[in-house]
């Protein structure tokens, strides 16, 4: 499945103070591309805007795949919050959208995603019963349950650690293969990891970011990909403790 390429352009206005000005970026068609920059910038109203989501911020351009088609048929979106439903079980939890549609579930797939992240073992546990790093692994089997060609990450692996974090970003990035995957996150490490392409979204403006030449997923410890960490988190006004002394 292949995903189609996303222009975005315009600024967004919040209640009380600009939150992006002017921008105009292209979501390459079947990549990765990751938004990072401080909290309150517009990032996730941007995600929701795409999706075709109502949002707190005043939005005035235009959002179109380059294919014209429209895109929220071809849009699964995971939120920040895991928005599991309290009284079903992690399973059901992950077919959820498909029963609001009136379609019948398959039920053997669901199973095989949760397994997939680890959690095959509490497929009938509730929410409730879950760490706040299981409740995100469920959501996330619930995105990539959706099998859409266009796929939104906002903050996907915050509550995971290290380990099971790594391990959720290969296998996102295995099941997107081909997909059109729009990545928010404020770790400059993930972003370095699974970006094709990457920009910094600030106040003034949404700019690009360099990458490593090799294709990600990437190793994190690479020469190349540790240099590009250091450049981008000097961009992102957090220096090494070398250079800030």
């Amino acid at each position: 499945m292949t995903g189609p390429a996303i222009h975005l352009s315009g600024g967004l206005e919040g209640a009380e103070a600009t939150l992006l000005n002017g921008f105009d970026i292209t979501l390459p068609a079947s990549r990765w591309s990751v938004l990072l920059g401080p909290s309150g910038v517009g990032k996730t109203s941007l995600l929701r805007l795409i999706a075709s989501l109502p949002c707190a911020a005043r939005f005035e351009g235009r959002i179109e795949a380059q294919d014209q088609a429209p895109l929220p048929p071809r849009v699964a979106m995971m939120a920040q919050d895991d928005q599991l439903l309290p009284w079903a079980s992690a399973i059901e939890n992950v077919v959820i959208a498909t029963r609001l549609r009136g379609e019948r579930p398959d039920p053997d797939r669901a199973c095989a995603l949760l397994v997939e992240v680890g959690l095959g073992a509490e497929m009938a546990r509730k929410p409730a019963e879950l760490s706040a790093g299981q409740r995100q692994r469920v959501a996330l089997a619930r995105t990539l349950y959706e099998d859409r060609p266009v796929v939104l990450l906002d903050e996907p692996f915050s509550a995971l650690d290290v380990l099971t974090r790594h391990k959720m970003q290969d296998l996102a990035a295995r099941l997107l293969k081909g997909r059109t995957v729009v990545l928010i996150t404020h770790d400059p490490a993930e972003a370095l990891r699974l970006a094709d392409h990457a920009w910094i979204v600030e106040r003034q403006g949404v700019t690009p970011c360099t990458l490593p030449a090799t294709r990600p997923p990437r190793r994190i410890d690479a020469p190349e990909t540790l240099t590009a960490q250091a450049d981008l988190l000097d961009r992102m006004g957090l220096a090494s403790p070398n250079k800030a002394a």
